[in-house]
């Protein structure tokens, strides 16, 4: 067993705090020698689910997918990106217990912790998302304590599941004696959810644990439940996704595909995915998102280029569409996602923590307007 972290937050007051039903500990399997009861995570409800009939429980994709997307496209769907679970407990400690699907733990340029590992939040008094601990895998199973010493009284917490691998399960321990609960569904008005489709950098290439992406830092500035759709190396504006995010009554569309795109494909399959997903969904906001500057390209030209050839074909496909009559599209540069010191990257183009933070401030800025309320 692994030990990770042992602190105390100020947290909710028990009065505060939303929570549901409490989950029946006759459902826990119980460790006959630390008398730890493990819940299974899902009764609790995972968010970051855009269907229900999924091949496997944490797939990202329907099954009936495995037919219309491209073999990488469906392999990728599998990955447990963006998915996270919330629920209430008044145990001082917490564990979990997890087992990936691959035994490829960690990447050559990001590390094991945002590849395979899990990421642990609690819902401060002042009601902000506070980083507790994060998951470390070991090996295919791994079994943790995350968090020991917590505040006394019942906390919300948020647990991100991995990034670039796929979960088989996911379970949560809590001491004998302390109660379990499903977390309040969110208001009516913040239930919809974002959905983000695009590149390995929407997957989250390359977090240092998941709750770094930028998708994630939204998610809990917002308050809001995230889909993620990134598909590393395959966010390339396929007609099947958008069939698929069609049938999702989300608050906003975001489209970030350009880092997989040239520029001729930009010209060829922007306006074609947007009707597509406009018939479906005929007023949703959609959000397109240029590439993010290379961090190196002011030393190389031909990034600087792409960059700029990139964007030119998306705006003009932005331009047509709103000439066309489309009034809820919109546009957001790409020039200052990751900050011009070039230091948000680990190889130019993936971001770091640092790149994904920038990120995210850029796309509140850009997504706020969009979730208001309509007057």
């Amino acid at each position: 067993m692994i030990r990770l972290t042992s602190l105390a937050l100020l947290v909710l007051p028990a009065a505060l705090l939303a929570a549901g039903p409490v989950v029946d500990p006759k459902t826990a399997k119980v460790d006959p020698e630390t008398g730890v009861h493990w819940y299974d995570i899902r009764p609790l409800g995972v968010e970051g689910r855009g269907w229900a009939d999924t091949k496997a429980p944490f797939d990202r994709l329907p099954a009936k997918a495995e037919k219309t997307a491209r073999p990488p496209v469906w392999n990728l769907s599998r990955n447990s990106t963006g998915l996270c679970v919330r629920f209430v407990t008044d145990a001082t400690t917490v564990h979990a217990r997890w087992t990936v699907t691959s035994k490829n733990l960690a990447l050559p340029h990001m590390p094991a912790t945002g590849v395979s590992g899990l990421d642990l939040y609690v819902k401060t008094a002042a009601g902000r998302w506070q980083w507790v601990a994060n998951g470390r895998p070991a090996t295919e199973t791994t079994t943790a304590q995350l968090a020991t010493g917590l505040a006394a009284g019942e906390k919300e917490f948020l647990l991100y599941l991995p990034l670039y691998n796929g979960v088989s399960s996911v379970e949560i321990g809590l001491p004998k004696g302390t109660a379990l609960k499903t977390a309040d569904a969110r208001p009516a008005e913040r239930q919809a959810p974002i959905i983000f489709y695009g590149t390995s950098i929407t997957q989250g290439g390359c977090a240092s644990r998941p709750g770094m992406v930028h998708t994630a830092i939204l998610g809990r500035k917002l308050d809001r439940s995230v889909i993620n759709l990134g598909f590393s190396g395959n966010g390339t504006l396929d007609l099947d996704i958008a069939a698929l995010m069609g049938e999702i009554d989300a608050s906003v569309f975001v489209l970030d595909c350009l880092p997989n795109l040239n520029p001729v494909q930009v010209a060829e399959r922007t306006e074609p995915f947007v009707k597509a997903l406009r018939k479906a969904k005929p007023t949703t906001p959609i959000l397109l998102v240029e590439d993010r500057s290379y961090a190196n390209a002011p030393a190389l030209p031909a990034l600087a280029k792409r960059n700029a050839d990139s964007r030119a074909a998306y705006k003009k496909a932005f331009d047509a569409l709103v000439a066309g009559g489309d009034k809820n599209l919109h546009y957001l540069r790409g020039d200052n996602l990751i900050g011009d010191d070039g230091e948000g990257t680990v190889d130019g183009s993936h971001p770091t923590d640092l790149g994904f933070m920038r990120q995210a401030d850029a796309f509140a800025e850009a997504l706020k307007p969009l979730l208001a309320p309509k007057k």
